[in-house]
């Protein structure tokens, strides 16, 4: 359990990291509001009556950030996926979520419109990435099985 939850720590928080920041720096070039769609918790019934810090925001992210990646590699190791199953479906997973959790946009006036592409493929290609780099976590050295 502790190999599970270290490298969910680490995997999880790294990507979150990097999530965070590309949704940011979009955010500030292009004014599309999508690192405020990643940082919402509007959808969410108790925590939508309160008004965080981003710092705090940015935390909620990374802590659901790094029971993803823990929950990932637990299913990794159990089912021992070679390493084209960790790519293909690390990266399937989380473009899968960020499909998932774009609808939420629609819970709040500070996010983007349901039908903005531009936010979509922002926030789509930021879980791509995400995903991307969390199979950098989960991928042994060496030779594919």
């Amino acid at each position: 359990m502790g190999e599970k939850l270290a490298k969910g720590i680490i995997a999880g928080g790294m990507s979150g990291i990097f999530l965070g920041l590309f949704l940011k720096i979009i955010e500030v070039i292009t004014e599309v509001k999508v690192y405020v769609l990643l940082l919402n918790v509007d959808y969410i019934p108790l925590l939508k009556e309160f008004s965080f810090p981003e710092p705090l925001e940015f935390l909620l992210h990374l802590i659901i950030s790094v029971i993803v990646a823990a929950a990932l590699f637990s299913i990794i190791k159990k089912y021992q996926w070679t390493q084209k199953q960790i790519i293909f479906r690390t990266i399937f997973i989380s473009f899968l979520i960020g499909v998932l959790l774009y609808p939420t946009t629609v819970l709040s006036d500070r996010t983007p419109e349901l039908t903005s592409v531009s936010a979509l493929s922002f926030w789509l290609l930021g879980h791509l990435l995400y995903g991307w780099i969390l199979t950098l976590f989960f991928i042994k050295k060496g030779p594919s099985r």
